[in-house]
Formats: C-alpha cells, sequence, structure tokens
C-alpha cells in the first residue's frame, strides 16, 4: 500500500516500541469461547515473548494457567508455538469461562509479576432487568440459553429472582438498554425462548440507621437492584443514585430544545463549547434513570438525527427519591415498581397510569390501576368492563327475565374482579417508562 508521498504505509509507521529482551507482559483485549477447547483470548504483546507451555498469570484476576496455545490470525487461527513483542495473535490457557478473561488485563509470566498496563476499568453493569419464561414449563430451556450466551458474554452479571406472578427468573445486569435489547432477542431468535423482561431500572444506595436494622440487613449502607426490596422509608437516612457526566453535540439552531431536554431530566449543564462548524459541545451531568431508556431517541428526534450523546461514570450522588407501586384491582403487581425522584413523582406516576391504560387488554370485569406511594394513591385510571349483551336472545315476555339476567350478569363480574387474571403484555413493561 503506497501513501501521498511515494512510500509505503509500512515506511511512513514505525514499528510499536517493545522490547524482547523485558519481562512478558501483554495486553487481553478481546475474548471468546471455543467448543472443546476453552476460553480463545487476543493478545498484543508489550514486551517480551511467550511460549506455548509458559506459566503465566493475569495480574488484576490473580488467577495462573498453563498457555496450551499460541499463534496469529492469517486470517485464520495459524498455531505459532511463540509471540514476541510487538505481535498481535490469539492465546488458548484452558480457560473454562469467559470471565475468567476479563478485557484490558495484563498478562505476564507467572514468576516475573510485571506493572499492570494503565487504563484498565472492569465492565460494569448498568441497567438491571428481571427476565422471567413466558411459560414456567420454559425455564430449564431458558436457563440453558442464557448459560450459553453468557459464555461469550462476560459483562452480564447473574441473579435468581422470583414472583408471585411471573414465577421463577433472573435478575440480569446489562452495560446499557441496547445490550439489555441484544442480549434478550439473541435469547428469542438464537434459541426460540421468548422472555418477559420487567422494567429496566439502575442501582440505588440507601444509608439506614437503628442498630436492629443494620444487624438484620449486615450493613448500614444497601444497593437496591430490585425497587421491591427497597426499605421501609422510615429508616432510611439519605438516599443516593448513580449520576453520568454526559457530552451532547448537536447543532446550534437546536440550542432552545437541547436545553429544554436537559431541564426535564434533571441535568446540569456545566459547560457550553460553540464549534465552528455551527455545533456546540455539553457537558452535562445527569442522573443515570434519566437517560436509559428513551434519552437518545428524544435527543435524535429534536435535532433531526444530526445531535450524538457519549458519557462516562460519574459515582454516586444524594438526591430525594420514591418508590412508586402499581396495583391492578388492588394486587400489587411487584415487576413495574420503580424508584422516581420526589418532584417527578407524580407526573410519572400520572404517566404510567395513562400508559397502561393503553396497552392493557379489556377483560370481563372492571380494572382500577392505582400508582401508589407508600400508602398514598397518587394516580388512578379505570379499565371498564368488555360489555355482552345476555338480554340478546330475549324475544318479550315480562321485563322481569330481563331485569334477572342482568342481576345474573352483574353477580358474576363482582366474582370475576376479586379472582380474574389480568395478562399484561411482556411488551407493556418498557412502554409506561416511555415519555
Amino acid at each position: 500500500m503506497f501513501n501521498t508521498r511515494g512510500g509505503t504505509t509500512v515506511d511512513s509507521i514505525p514499528p510499536p516500541m517493545c522490547m524482547s529482551s523485558e519481562p512478558c507482559c501483554a495486553l487481553l483485549f478481546d475474548s471468546w469461547f471455543a467448543n472443546y477447547r476453552g476460553v480463545g483470548c487476543s493478545v498484543a504483546m508489550t514486551n517480551g515473548k511467550l511460549q506455548k507451555g509458559d506459566k503465566i498469570m493475569l495480574i488484576h484476576s490473580q488467577r495462573s494457567y498453563e498457555v496450551s496455545e499460541l499463534g496469529v490470525m492469517h486470517p485464520d487461527e495459524v498455531s505459532t508455538g511463540v509471540l514476541y513483542a510487538g505481535q498481535v495473535g490469539y492465546m488458548y490457557a484452558n480457560m473454562r469461562n469467559t470471565r475468567e478473561a476479563t478485557v484490558g488485563d495484563t498478562i505476564c509470566h507467572q514468576d516475573k509479576v510485571v506493572k499492570a498496563l494503565p487504563g484498565f476499568r472492569a465492565a460494569k453493569p448498568m441497567v438491571f432487568a428481571g427476565v422471567f419464561p413466558t411459560d414456567q414449563s420454559q425455564f430449564i430451556g431458558l436457563k440453558s440459553a442464557i448459560e450459553k450466551l453468557l459464555l461469550n458474554d462476560s459483562s452480564v452479571s447473574v441473579g435468581m429472582e422470583s414472583s408471585a406472578s411471573l414465577g421463577q427468573g433472573w435478575r440480569l445486569g446489562f452495560l446499557g438498554l441496547l445490550h439489555m435489547d441484544v442480549f434478550c432477542e439473541r435469547l428469542e431468535q438464537e434459541y426460540l425462548t421468548p422472555v418477559i423482561i420487567t422494567t429496566p431500572s439502575v442501582p440505588y444506595r440507601v444509608r439506614i440507621h437503628g442498630e436492629k436494622n443494620i444487624k438484620l440487613y449486615g450493613t448500614d449502607e444497601l444497593t437496591i437492584l430490585n425497587p421491591c426490596n427497597l426499605p421501609d422509608p422510615s429508616i432510611i437516612v439519605e438516599y443516593s443514585e448513580p449520576f453520568v457526566n454526559g457530552t451532547v453535540m448537536a447543532p446550534d439552531s437546536c440550542a432552545g430544545s437541547i436545553m429544554t431536554i436537559i431541564r426535564d431530566r434533571r441535568g446540569e449543564c456545566r459547560e457550553q463549547t460553540t464549534l465552528e462548524n455551527g455545533f456546540s459541545i455539553y457537558k452535562v451531568t445527569f442522573p443515570l434513570s434519566e437517560i436509559i431508556v428513551d434519552f437518545f431517541d428524544e435527543l435524535k428526534s429534536v435535532t433531526s438525527g444530526y445531535g450524538s450523546f457519549d458519557y462516562e461514570d460519574a459515582g454516586y450522588h444524594s438526591s430525594s427519591l420514591a418508590r412508586l407501586d402499581v396495583y391492578l384491582n388492588d394486587q400489587p403487581v411487584d415487576e413495574m415498581a420503580h424508584i422516581t425522584h420526589v418532584s417527578q413523582a407524580r407526573t410519572v406516576a400520572r404517566r404510567i397510569a395513562l400508559q397502561l391504560k393503553e396497552n392493557l387488554d379489556q377483560h370481563l370485569f372492571q380494572i382500577a390501576i392505582q400508582i401508589k406511594v407508600g400508602a398514598k394513591v397518587i394516580a388512578r385510571e379505570d379499565i371498564k368492563a368488555l360489555r355482552k349483551d345476555v338480554t340478546a336472545k330475549l324475544y318479550g315476555g315480562d321485563v322481569t327475565r330481563r331485569m334477572k339476567l342482568l342481576k345474573r350478569q352483574a353477580e358474576g363480574k363482582k366474582v370475576l374482579r376479586k379472582i380474574g387474571k389480568i395478562n399484561v403484555p411482556k411488551e407493556v413493561f418498557i412502554s409506561i417508562l416511555k415519555r
């Protein structure tokens, strides 16, 4: 390949500054699972050399292995048995799970430990959602499908969860909402296991008081992954929620709309820079819960597709929070409970009630939708019952026959309202958070 100066690209770009005489040091930048061979790793040698049979250690995970195969990609795997400083290749070392091969980790010889390469940051789940099978008879199949996907995606955290209405399932942590969508789509398309996804949430922290309460929970600071596990507000001293430092780039003509979005999402604009090409850059601090669902869609909409957004973790900040509980005919739906800021509790509750009214199907009995904070109802909607003309078969006669049929129907609807099962489509769990 030639460049514009007449020489080759190889001549113009200098080789990597690596020392073969230094102790072995390599960067692990990718991993995958291969049947019968275990976990394969893509490595970039920065110093020294690595040979088949060497005893190695991963510095951050503190795990030791023996190299079973080494080589380069040309373009497929070509075994060479050795990698020298400056080379990029693949490695197998009898790893059984991709969680053992953390991307960004540093590889060195077990007897010659070196300083870890800078820039390592372990994957941290930021969005949590419950995943349940549509039918409990599919539980074993879904479990197998999740385990197979986890072989190639070590960034997903897994925990068991149970629900009174949905049965046994899992609480999964993802890097973002897109990550969650892709993971669940793969479950349905590759393994034919449709799932019900509960409302996505972010991890909150609360600090509690009282010796008995601290002894009960084991600590005075709790991390809440599921809104249903939020302790009684009377024992909570402080709420904290995760924040992010976001960077928004958008045309200058959309400045007003951008500032409106920032204000509506409880953002704080720290800096605004105007560029020469008609764009502006906004440095904004957002609560993570405000951007995980539909923030990017709204940004693209108001900027006609020209806006872009990126963010990084900014830690936890103190906040005023409240838990919204959803009730259908006085029965709590724990999977729809979520935590929101106190200033937006009534607005969010009203929006959820309207979304449920629009998305839930009518039944043979009336459905009362209530959104509560504690014992106080702050939003309510009703879905009328399906009407059935039970008197259509009457062609005359005494009016008491008509009244008897209507009375029997009314009594039946009362019973149905007590024992009737309300079907909640899986799309509702995410749609209730749409603005």
